[in-house]
């Protein structure tokens, strides 16, 4: 019996990454059958046992899901350390209000992020510095690194070291350059994955865990727009903003959601410029369309 991680699954094959020792390599699996009896469905980046059915050929059964430490439904992945968000500093201009709902999606799961501006060579000193005013006080990792320069780069691979990491981000961010600059020789090792796979025989976009070096797994979502928030209670938004952790239970007002009510000390705080407006508008904005969906 064989362990390994779930890279791929397609078309009712599983495509499982043995790391280490004489056996290592991709095996083409098929599960079986109690899996579908009892209802549990291999996720891209389970942990597995599998049994060798040619050793040659490196085709396998499925035997065992081994404990998950936590699954997304979009995309379906399991077992994901952390998730990365590459943004442009410029060229194109962030789109802070994606990256906030984004945060918000991982937050709900328990997930830490980590916040990649690329194009760093492009940016002023005072664009920076306005973008780490806004995130300092955010909770996640943040990073500024240049792909065409190498710039943070090495910082982001001790980041990424050890950890699978969901990657995304949205079109124009430079986020294969990135991800590129990460594997460099390592990188170029992942080829015998894809021909394994067949790339090219499949149109529809699938989850795939791509392994970058030893232990180290990235996983290039299917879509950043797929990354999204899930029905939610308006009143459990605030729970997802660390800038108001430290104002829990100041408010005037028990459960005070920090918009309209006076004596709020989210809202002096944010007057007296220690929590980002730009955090506050999105949160704002969430409110108010969370409030909007429960209406309708």
């Amino acid at each position: 019996m064989l362990r390994g991680k779930i890279v791929k699954g397609i078309g009712g094959f599983y495509y499982v990454h043995v790391p280490d020792g004489a056996e290592a390599g991709l095996y083409e699996c098929r599960a079986r059958g109690i899996f579908r009896l009892e209802n549990r469905k291999p996720l891209v980046g389970d942990n597995v046992e599998m049994a060798v059915i040619d050793g040659e050929e490196k085709t396998g059964n499925l035997e065992e899901l081994l404990p998950r430490e936590n699954s997304l439904i979009r995309p379906a992945v399991a077992n994901i350390d952390q998730a990365l968000v590459i943004f442009a500093v410029k060229s194109p201009k962030p789109n802070l209000s994606l990256l906030d709902r984004f945060l918000l999606a991982m937050g709900r799961q328990k997930i830490p992020a980590v916040i990649c501006f690329n194009k760093v060579d492009l940016a002023s000193a005072q664009e920076r510095r306005h973008l780490e005013d806004v995130y300092r006080k955010s909770g996640c990792s943040l990073l500024f690194v240049s792909a065409k320069t190498g710039d943070g780069v090495g910082q982001l691979r001790g980041l990424l070291e050890g950890k699978t990491t969901a990657v995304a981000g949205p079109s124009g961010a430079g986020k294969s350059s990135l991800v590129n600059a990460l594997g460099k020789r390592e990188w170029m090792q992942t080829g015998a994955v894809s021909s394994k796979i067949g790339r090219g025989r499949h149109t529809t976009r699938h989850s795939e865990l791509i392994p970058l070096w030893k232990d180290t797994y990235i996983m290039d979502t299917p879509g950043f727009s797929s990354l999204y928030v899930e029905d939610m209670e308006k009143e459990e938004l605030k729970e997802y903003m660390p800038e108001f952790y430290p104002y829990e239970g100041q408010c005037r007002f028990l459960g005070c959601t920090h918009i309209h009510e006076p004596g709020c000390r989210v809202k002096e705080a944010l007057e007296n410029g220690e929590i980002s407006r730009e955090r506050y508008e999105s949160y704002v904005l969430l409110y108010e369309e969370l409030k909007d969906r429960r209406r309708y």
